[in-house]
């Protein structure tokens, strides 16, 4: 009888999967070289195994070389290769699903449904939704349960032990963000609760809606400003991605200098380039000299790393012995190169904006746009405020895996230019504003008119 169930329940799933699902191109061989590949490539290179003091990844290699063989498709390959790397708590560090898989998988369109979710204090916020549903899942609404399961014990099971971060508060928002993610044409049972506390059970479809949003995303501009009142200029860095929001921040520098305060919004800039960021702090401080993080990486000698095999073999004392002391050092992958640290020039000429100015910044505030705080930190006229950062910067390695899938390591541990870390716990406002559910329903940008409140009373 039980047989029969099983195998039951293995036709309903064979029949219902969508193709990408069911699709098994790899190879045992391949698996196994992709496992080792991501394996090796940390081994070497990862720069952050010491924020996982408890991790052996020697271990964990071999107690996964059993479960890639045994995944009966190349999605299920991937998403074990995603837990596996999940285990080094790194938001640079990372495995990416081959396109053709990856393009089949829904998190916020759902057919008659489109929405889209935020973690509001440990819960899982509708923020915002398709108008015509707008009444039917108003925003505010919180997800309860999915799949018959409490939301979090459901993220904790299903969600959670694949998404790689640097920290826990992106680890939940991430996996609230994918909460419903799946296979278009797959189905996923939830039940709400509505700001007004009813609660109400909904069947989503995964299937394509483009729909407007209620309330609607503002249109995305590389560079935004505005003025928000009189004397106070607004200017949104959206991306350090695109060499060309210098030129045009540039092009804005002789209107912003009319400003009597000022604020700078990264809020949603998830990085790309430091130098990209450098080049507007330039014109943020008078300081002749912009001083960025302090970078290290990995080295390796083999045969000193030889060396200190014999050492730990032969449990040498290494107290006073400096060659021991070295040797197993390298051994243990614990020697360092430390990148030579030469503060940037300032060479702006003319007036920089230094009046009373806030920098907004939010957990999506990432990688060089935290580089950019680095440069600006310290600055008497800058107000950091909003949310901690990201917390996790670097410079990835990035390389092919076996389908067509990539993956990539961080190879590079910044500090700021004292020692302090970032990497791993964000990056602190000096005021912090957290958002609410209440702010989502009234559509209101609390962070925004807060630092207005602030500089009003600065001139």
């Amino acid at each position: 009888m039980h047989r029969t169930i099983i195998f039951l329940l293995l036709s309903f799933f064979l029949a219902t999967a969508s193709p990408a699902q069911r699709e098994h191109t790899l190879t045992p061989e391949e698996k196994l070289y992709g496992l080792s590949r991501f394996w090796q490539e940390v081994n070497y290179n990862f720069a952050f195994f010491g924020q996982v003091p408890q991790l052996n990844w020697d271990s964990a290699y071999q107690a996964y070389i059993p479960k890639v063989l045994a995944t009966e498709s190349d999605y299920d390959y991937y998403r074990t290769l995603q837990r596996f790397c999940a285990l080094l708590q790194d938001g640079h560090t990372n495995v990416y699903m081959p396109r053709g898989i990856d393009s089949l998988l829904y998190q916020t369109s759902f057919g008659d449904y489109r929405l889209f979710l935020e973690n509001i204090n440990g819960k899982a916020i509708v923020t915002h939704i398709n108008e015509p549903k707008k009444e039917e899942i108003p925003v505010g609404s919180e997800v309860i349960r999915v799949n018959g399961m409490p939301t979090r014990e459901y993220l904790e099971k299903a969600v959670i032990p694949y998404i790689s971060s640097s920290t826990g508060y992106i680890l939940w928002d991430n996996g609230i963000r994918s909460l419903l993610k799946g296979f278009a044409g797959e189905s996923i049972d939830i039940r709400i609760r509505t700001p007004e506390g009813e609660e109400r059970d909904f069947r989503l479809t995964r299937a394509l809606n483009k729909e407007d949003i209620h309330p609607p995303f503002p249109e995305w501009e590389l560079l935004e400003f505005k003025w928000m009142e009189e004397g106070i200029a607004y200017v949104a860095l959206n991306s350090f991605g695109d060499p060309k929001i210098d030129t045009l921040f540039i092009e804005k520098v002789p209107e912003l200098l009319k400003a009597k305060a000022l604020v700078i919004d990264i809020r949603n800039n998830g990085g790309g380039n430091t130098d990209i960021g450098r080049e507007i702090a330039k014109y943020l401080t008078e300081d002749k000299l912009l001083y960025g993080s302090r970078s290290k990486t990995r080295e390796h000698r083999a045969a000193y790393k030889a060396w200190g095999s014999w050492v730990a073999d032969a449990n040498i004392d290494t107290v006073g012995n400096e060659w021991a002391k070295k040797s197993l050092d390298y051994y243990n992958g614990e020697v360092w190169y430390e990148f030579e640290y030469e503060p940037d020039t300032n060479d702006v000429e003319g007036p920089k904006i230094t009046v009373p100015t806030v920098i907004l910044t939010g957990h999506n505030t990432a990688s060089a746009a935290e580089d950019f705080l680095v440069y600006l930190d310290k600055q008497p006229h800058i107000t950091r405020m909003g949310r901690k950062t990201f917390g996790s910067t670097g410079q990835p390695l990035m390389f092919d895996l076996p389908g067509g899938g990539t993956a990539r390591v961080c190879t590079k541990k910044d500090v700021f230019p004292d020692g302090r870390e970032f990497v791993g716990y964000g990056i602190a406002p000096k005021i912090e504003v957290n958002p609410t559910v209440e702010d989502f329903i009234q559509d209101q940008d609390r962070a925004l008119e807060k630092a207005v409140e602030f500089l009003r009373g600065k001139f």
